[in-house]
């Protein structure tokens, strides 16, 4: 049995039927020559969406479809796909070649989010979908289990804020971009009427802005 396979058993509690695709979802993009895990995350991602989904309309019965969002949103980020990767110990089993690897790659939010979702694209291929909603019930439960109410992102709760103050609309500009190709660094200030501002570093710009208004928020508050 491959590393991928016992892996995929040690994770999902099944043989694969195919362990190349499990192969394939541990490839990163640098290692030239082999195929790597993007297709897969493509496909793991929307079966993270299907399932998380289902789960959060089956358990909030009454709730409006405007908090259901902001629960599935928190859910389905790529920060909280980075915390199931640490949690189930995935850095040291991502293939990289040596330079990513020595740039601590598989450290980044980024790849681990992108791994996880590109093991369930793997396991929905070869196994269907169920044991894809028992493997995310499992990991992601202490995250919604967390969410007495339904979150509201940084960045609308910034707008929201600024509005109430009547500090006009926050303004998000990226003013620096570092590291290498497959670890990115995005720097982003974010204003405010009347000299307010922060500036937050995140391993996407989308991210980067989620840190710089969680940190303008911090100052206001």
């Amino acid at each position: 049995m491959t590393s991928a396979a016992k892996l995929a058993l040690a994770l999902f509690g099944v043989e694969p039927a195919d362990p190349a695709l499990f192969e394939q979802a541990l490839t990163h993009g640098s290692r030239k020559g082999d195929e790597n895990y993007e297709r897969l995350e493509f496909l793991g991602d929307r079966v993270l969406g299907l399932v998380v989904a289902r789960w959060l309309y089956d358990r909030f019965p009454h709730e409006a479809e405007g908090k259901m969002n902001r629960r599935y949103a928190a859910l389905v980020a790529r920060e909280t796909c980075a915390e199931v990767a640490r949690a189930i110990k995935l850095a040291s089993h991502i293939r990289l070649s040596q330079q990513a690897r020595e740039n601590r790659a598989e450290t980044s939010d980024n790849v681990l989010g992108d791994v996880v979702e590109a093991l369930l694209g793997a396991l929905y291929l070869d196994q269907g979908l169920a044991p894809c909603e028992d493997f995310i019930k499992a990991q992601w439960a202490p995250f919604l289990d967390e969410q007495r109410k339904a979150p509201v992102h940084p960045k609308n709760e910034l707008q929201e804020l600024a509005a109430k103050l009547n500090i006009g609309t926050p303004r998000y500009e990226m003013i620096g971009r570092s590291g290498p190709h497959h670890a990115p660094s995005f720097r982003v200030r974010v204003t405010l009427a009347g000299g307010r501002e922060a500036e937050a570093d995140g391993a996407s710009k989308q991210e980067a802005e989620t840190a710089a208004a969680a940190a303008l928020l911090e100052n206001l508050q």
